[in-house]
């Protein structure tokens, strides 16, 4: 079977998905939520130094892969280089900050479906909601072949997904199916970048081997004594402070900007 044909037949059946999904669900009321705009809008805290060299490993699995996985603890700077590159890849950028509540399949697709809107403004429009409500487990396949779909429309200009702490929900029993669903489907102009402090569930891990899955990981995630003393110098501080620093810390990112602050460096709380 060609290529052509492959594509032709993947075509069909989300368009058949979702137009069952949308029969079925046609006469469900949505339940009004009240969602929290900064949950769906960008940090405005802008990170004190940019990092090329995350930024070119970001930039490359941007067009390699369908999505990128940045895990570590808190404070290594997962969310600061996700900030940074969403700025600078060249992308519009939809931002979703994940929050334990969010668990709860109906809410998460509410709040995913308005940071969408945020960046592609006719996306989905009630639609995606309508499938969502009281949907089983055995339909999320089905939920994201009709994401997929949607995603598919219109001018396809490039977007970048940003999915900030998605380890907050990661226990609920959706979630893999959805994301290993969605993920190998993602057209061609989106890319889905994860933040977790955790390592993603295996299904979803597996699809690194596939070429499908980037991961950054802790270690990868550290400053570099280049990368600290470029930092050190944002806060009027020396090389030889950031060369300590790094040694005490392991080139954590938040340890780091404590570590400024009992230097003297007035404005160390800021992002890194």
């Amino acid at each position: 079977m060609s290529e052509l044909t492959i594509l032709e037949l993947t075509s069909k059946r989300l368009l058949t998905n979702r137009m069952f999904l949308l029969d079925s669900f046609a006469e469900m009321v949505i339940p009004d939520t009240e969602l929290v705009l900064e949950k769906i809008s960008r940090p405005t805290e802008l990170p004190r130094v940019s990092r090329p060299r995350l930024l070119d490993v970001l930039h490359q699995g941007l067009n390699s892969r369908a999505s990128t996985i940045l895990i570590g603890r808190a404070g290594t700077g997962k969310t600061a280089l996700a900030l940074d590159f969403s700025l600078k890849c060249g992308r519009r950028a939809a931002w979703y900050k994940v929050d334990a509540p969010e668990a709860e399949m109906r809410v998460f697709f509410q709040y995913l479906a308005a940071s969408l809107r945020e960046a592609v403004p006719d996306f989905g429009s009630q639609t995606l909601n309508q499938m969502v409500v009281d949907a089983k487990p055995d339909q999320v396949p089905r939920l994201a072949e009709a994401f997929v779909y949607e995603l598919s429309e219109g001018e396809c200009e490039p977007l970048l997904v940003v999915i900030d702490d998605l380890h907050l929900v990661c226990d609920a029993d959706w979630v893999v199916p959805f994301f290993q669903r969605v993920l190998p489907l993602l057209p061609s102009h989106v890319h889905v970048l994860i933040t977790s402090r955790t390592m993603p569930p295996a299904p979803l891990w597996r699809l690194r081997s596939k070429q499908m899955l980037l991961v950054i990981d802790e270690d990868t995630l550290a400053f570099t004594g280049v990368e600290a003393a470029e930092l050190f110098e944002s806060y009027g501080l020396s090389r030889e402070q950031a060369s300590i620093a790094v040694d005490h810390t392991h080139g954590r990112a938040a340890a780091l900007a404590s570590f400024a602050a009992s230097l003297g460096a007035p404005e160390a709380g800021l992002s890194v």
